[in-house]
């Protein structure tokens, strides 16, 4: 299994600590050209898009076959996972309700 790399991993918060920091005074700008007004009006923004129904993220331990089994639901099916996952909760929650 490929080992997690990224800057929240221990780590990398370790190797961070390492880095001096540079104020943006000091940072050299001038090999970056100047954005045209047709580029400015292109730009989208990145990220997920606000709405009033942001799902709150949580942790939940689940054995590797049951994963699996999931994945494998969700490829046939032609969605995410972990969309796959909500809409079975959020039926089985209904029903005992």
């Amino acid at each position: 299994m490929a080992r997690n790399r990224s800057g929240s991993s221990a780590r990398g918060k370790q190797v961070g600590k390492n880095v001096k920091l540079m104020p943006d005074s000091q940072i050299d700008f001038s090999d970056i050209p100047e954005s045209t007004v047709d580029e400015l009006r292109r730009a989208r923004r990145v990220g997920r898009p606000a709405s009033g129904m942001a799902k709150q993220l949580i942790a939940i331990r689940l054995s590797p076959q049951l994963l699996d089994r999931l994945r494998k639901m969700a490829v046939k099916q032609h969605k995410p996972y972990q969309t796959l996952i909500h809409e079975l909760l959020e039926k089985a929650a209904s029903r005992a309700a």
